[in-house]
């Protein structure tokens, strides 16, 4: 498996958990609902053995005070998780830009 290919599985995957804490905020304030997780390194690992699925976890209590409704959300965390998932994806970005430079850089230097 190449660089590009790991790098896009890495996409898939952030976009993916963008839209679990997009979810998790949606239903902050729903009675009940259980926050969603998702393990980056461990869905990783499973898309280089060739998984397509995604393994998304129920967090069943909360950190800190517990919601009397039952909701696990914490709305500060979820900003967080959102903030670092934002920042990774864009760092991904980056890497296949730059890798598609490097690219272009020796097709076009190859020509000469």
């Amino acid at each position: 498996m190449g660089v590009i290919d790991l790098i896009e599985k890495a996409l898939d995957i952030r976009v993916f958990y963008q839209r679990i804490l997009a979810s998790n905020i949606a239903n902050a304030e729903t009675p009940g609902y259980k926050e969603q997780e998702l393990d980056f390194r461990k869905e990783m690992e499973r898309a280089a053995g060739g998984s397509t699925r995604f393994e998304v976890t129920q967090k069943e209590s909360s950190d800190g005070i517990a919601a009397i409704d039952g909701n696990t959300v914490g709305m500060e965390d979820q900003v967080v998780k959102m903030t670092e998932n934002t920042l990774m994806f864009n760092s991904l970005i980056q890497m296949i830009n730059k890798k598609f430079s490097m690219m272009r850089y020796a097709i076009n230097e190859g020509r000469k």
